[in-house]
């Protein structure tokens, strides 16, 4: 199992895009409310508010060995997820740096921003 240590606390976009276009197995977590979610989303994107995490911990076990990237907006409450979760035994979990709203930069300019 990866240590948590050896990890990056953040990804970009691009590589975010990239692993989604080649199909690696890992969950895009949306943290973001729910009235965020439906403003704009990733499509392939789970949503777990950050209010509910602790919560909705039993329904991201399965995930627990696998690569998990949170994003929000633009980053901030993702990175904090971010190290809960590792807190929770969760060792190979990133931030989307710059949230929903890079994306929308770099990746689908078609996606509205707020």
């Amino acid at each position: 199992m990866a240590q948590p240590e050896n990890i990056p606390l953040e990804i970009d976009c691009k590589s975010v895009k990239a692993k989604l276009d080649a199909n690696v197995d890992f969950l895009l977590m949306d943290c973001r409310e729910a009235d965020e979610y439906e403003k704009v989303h990733i499509k392939s994107a789970k949503l777990v508010p950050m209010s509910v995490v602790q919560d909705r911990l039993k329904d991201l076990r399965p995930y627990q060995e696998k690569e998990i990237v949170v994003h929000c907006h633009h980053g901030g409450r993702s990175l904090k997820v971010t190290h809960w979760l590792r807190g929770q035994g969760f060792a190979n979990v990133k931030s989307m740096a710059g949230g929903i709203d890079q994306w929308a930069i770099e990746i689908d300019p078609k996606l509205p921003r707020y």
